[in-house]
């Protein structure tokens, strides 16, 4: 089983984006993280940004009332600063003993005037074909 979750506070809507991408991709309905997992999943898509060079507190406390349900977890994220999320990820994944895949999928994302247009289309594209492979694998 394959389930989708994403945490955003923008406004602009960029990992929303990267939420649909996803589930375009792969045919799974892309939740917030308000939505607790139901049962145990292979593979959780977590849809996630930088904000204040670190996770969102909400996108933590999901993880900590779901660790039991996560087998492998796939970090997608994007952030204005180019940084990729999946330090802070992991380092919260670790201490619940949720296992993480090494790849993840990472891009750019519009914020004033930074990033214009991203993610754009081939950055939702190469999400596509990224999301694909790892369930297909």
């Amino acid at each position: 089983m394959v389930e989708i979750r994403y945490f955003t506070k923008s406004k602009k809507g960029n990992t929303y984006k990267l939420a649909q991408a996803v589930s375009e991709a792969i045919n799974v309905e892309a939740k917030t993280v308000e939505n607790d997992l139901e049962q145990e999943v292979d593979i959780l898509f977590l849809v996630n940004a930088m904000y204040a060079a670190t996770i969102d507190k909400e996108v933590k406390d999901f993880l900590s009332r779901n660790k039991d349900k996560i087998k492998c977890l796939v970090n997608v994220n994007s952030a204005a600063s180019g940084k990729s999320t999946i330090k802070a990820v992991k380092k919260v994944c670790n201490k619940l003993n949720i296992p993480v895949l090494e790849k993840e999928y990472h891009t750019v994302a519009s914020w004033l005037k930074l990033n214009k247009d991203r993610p754009n289309e081939a950055d939702l594209n190469r999400l596509k074909e990224f999301a694909k492979e790892v369930v297909n694998n």
